[in-house]
């Protein structure tokens, strides 16, 4: 699903225009994203969780060169889904 198709499918389920839907739904990926980048753990009850994990500096391999090379640490995003959306895919 596209964000454009989200939208669709907010706006029909809200009884709102399409643009009514987009204000909601960019206000709605926004609040997450300043979350994440502040570092915070946003739990949304019965969909699931999105962390943000610290990943180690790590050495691997150039496969063509046989080469090691070293992987900084960085963050990374992560999502964890909820009981209820776990039952629901299952």
């Amino acid at each position: 699903m596209t964000k454009g198709e989200l939208i669709d499918v907010v706006a029909n389920k809200t009884g709102n225009t399409k643009k009514v839907a987009a204000k909601v739904v960019d206000a709605v990926l926004a609040t997450l994203e300043e979350a994440v980048r502040r570092g915070e753990e946003v739990r949304i009850a019965g969909f699931g969780a999105f962390l943000v994990k610290e990943r180690a500096e790590r050495q691997a391999r150039n496969p063509q060169t046989g080469e090691s090379i070293s992987i900084p640490a960085r963050k990374a995003v992560v999502f964890r889904p909820g009981k209820e959306l776990r039952a629901a895919v299952n």
